[in-house]
């Protein structure tokens, strides 16, 4: 079937061949040996009251139509429906399942999945040296890029055609989790950084190291000397200290598809455009751009703002959300027309790890991560400040870490309500109560950050900063670990109270014990990768850093000027 799901060679819309099968409550794709419907005369949509889930069947295999094991079928007229033809040899059968969105990435970016088995071979795979579950029952972070790349169907005509590509815009999808919310952070592509030595799969099997750089442009961590998403993968966690589990990659030509499959995406100006580098030419107001004009939109930056790339994030920003709450509100995903052409339009444009690398894998991660309301999914644009040469930016990393330490710490940069509040919680409540003095605490500090030196370091801090002369160096822990940890006995929580106080503990680090310990012994303070200096706070702060660039997906008024 083409791009544009209008059938093979009998020319028919896969959508008027999905069929309601009232026995298992899904939808089914039912072709007859010629490729023709096999049964027409059914409705495209079922009744809401017919959609339930089927009766288990008997132990023999049969079902009874009372649908529990054991009771008989009610009387009563005989159902007008037709009996359903057994399924012939010729007749291929597939499932429309439950799923609903994945998620979609601006700027040439974009996911989605249905399972349509015949869909599966658009996919392409990138084997970065990652193979991770496509779903973990923590926190989540999936590396959105879109590169800029020229080549290929519906990209040409934009800048060096012989380009081999640039990571053009890329953001992390941070998913909590207990899947309450969500945090996207957007990297200018101009942004000064060093890009890690990375590792690049040949055709023979084998890897080709690529050596890193320093002080370079964001963007070249993709497409130059020969890097591909595992190198921006490697730099985007070395910039932010979070952990990856899967890239998503797609070229211009997704923005343009996927905007004319769900009809239009609504946007919103605040002055007139008229840029010609980008071909956007819109009035002051609101709206509704698709294909070229939604890339113009996503792509423009000389018009809006200063002219820069920060600028150009806020648009696409905008763009995502409003593509995000369309197609959640208009139904694109329950209508087999809509999906089918969402479906061509993702799946041709995407290029995954391996972890994802199936229809059937990437719905069980868009199930997953569908779980997150768009009022609790915010947008941030990682802070930078202007370099002295006027053309590239620097990060701030006075406001990037404590923004970072609250995204690594599952801290939403929205208000979100849960059943229970943090500061009720039994966890939580350990930090709360009477602190002894510092020339109390007895601690011994272990080194599991894999930072060198950096429990003699904390160990020099506590005596000579904090007071806490009873503390020691007990050397490297037997293994490095994520997170800091304070293990303590349950006569020792005064001291462990101080102790998390000076340190900027949180909650989660306390690991108290069930057997009080005797009068002389020590605790133990394990430091882990979130340990960055002493007397720095290992806690993220409650709320972002004032300042922070940042779009919630439900805001429906923002306007670009």
């Amino acid at each position: 079937m083409d791009a544009q799901g209008q059938g093979g060679a009998d020319g028919i819309d896969p959508a008027d061949q999905w069929v309601f099968d009232p026995n298992t409550g899904n939808y089914e794709l039912r072709l007859n040996s010629a490729g023709t419907p096999a049964d027409a005369a059914e409705p495209p949509r079922a009744p809401r009251a017919s959609r339930r889930r089927a009766p288990e069947p008997e132990p023999g295999g049969r079902r009874r139509a009372g649908g529990k094991r054991g009771q008989e079928a009610p009387s009563g007229p005989a159902s007008r429906r037709k009996p359903k033809p057994k399924k012939s040899k010729g007749k291929k059968v597939l499932y429309w399942t439950s799923g609903t969105l994945a998620f979609l990435l601006v700027g040439g970016s974009v996911a989605a999945y249905v399972l349509y088995q015949q869909l599966n071979g658009n996919i392409n795979k990138v084997d970065i040296g990652e193979n991770n579950p496509a779903v973990s029952d923590g926190p989540m972070n999936i590396l959105l890029i879109g590169t800029d790349r020229r080549d290929g169907k519906g990209n040409k005509g934009y800048g060096d055609a012989g380009s081999v590509g640039h990571a053009d815009t890329t953001l992390l999808f941070h998913v909590s989790e207990d899947r309450s919310n969500a945090t996207v952070l957007s990297f200018p592509r101009d942004m000064i950084t060093d890009i890690p030595e990375c590792k690049t799969k040949q055709d023979d099997g084998s890897f080709k190291k690529i050596p890193g750089e320093k002080e370079v442009r964001f963007n070249t961590s993709l497409g130059q000397e020969e890097r591909d998403p595992g190198c921006t993968w490697q730099t985007v966690e070395k910039i932010t200290g979070l952990e990856i589990d899967h890239f998503m990659m797609a070229d211009f030509n997704a923005v343009k598809e996927m905007s004319t499959a769900v009809g239009g995406v609504d946007v919103c100006l605040g002055k007139d455009i008229n840029d010609p580098k980008s071909h956007l030419n819109l009035k002051k107001g609101r709206h509704t751009v698709k294909g070229e004009e939604a890339l113009a939109f996503v792509r423009t930056r000389h018009a809006v703002g200063f002219g820069g790339d920060l600028d150009r994030i806020k648009l696409q920003q905008q763009f995502l959300s409003s593509l995000m709450r369309k197609m959640k509100a208009s139904g694109s995903l329950t209508s087999p027309t809509k999906t089918w052409k969402l479906a061509q339009a993702a799946t041709k444009a995407l290029t995954v790890d391996p972890g994802i690398g199936s229809l059937s894998k990437l719905a069980d991660l868009g199930k997953n991560l569908s779980k997150v309301d768009l009022k609790n999914i915010t947008f941030a644009t990682v802070p930078v400040v202007d370099n002295t040469d006027g053309a590239t930016v620097l990060l701030d990393q006075t406001k990037a870490e404590p923004l970072f330490s609250m995204v690594r710490q599952d801290i939403s940069l929205t208000e979100v309500k849960k059943k229970e509040k943090a500061a009720k919680s039994k966890q939580a409540a350990l930090l709360k109560g009477p602190k002894a003095a510092p020339a109390d605490v007895r601690a011994k500090v272990l080194n599991g950050s894999g930072k060198f030196g950096a429990a003699q370091e904390t160990v020099d801090w506590m005596q000579n900063v904090q007071g806490m002369l009873r503390t020691s160096n007990g050397g490297n822990a037997d293994a490095e670990q994520k997170k800091t940890t304070l293990e303590y006995a349950p006569n020792q929580a005064d001291q462990a109270r101080r102790l998390a106080d000076s340190m900027g503990l949180p909650a989660s680090a306390m690991k108290r014990g069930t057997k009080d310990a005797e009068p002389m012994a020590e605790m133990t303070l394990t430091l882990g990768a979130d340990f960055k200096e002493a007397g720095t706070p290992i806690a993220a702060p409650k709320k972002a850093p004032k300042d922070i660039q940042r779009v919630e997906a439900d805001d429906k008024n923002l306007c670009a000027k």
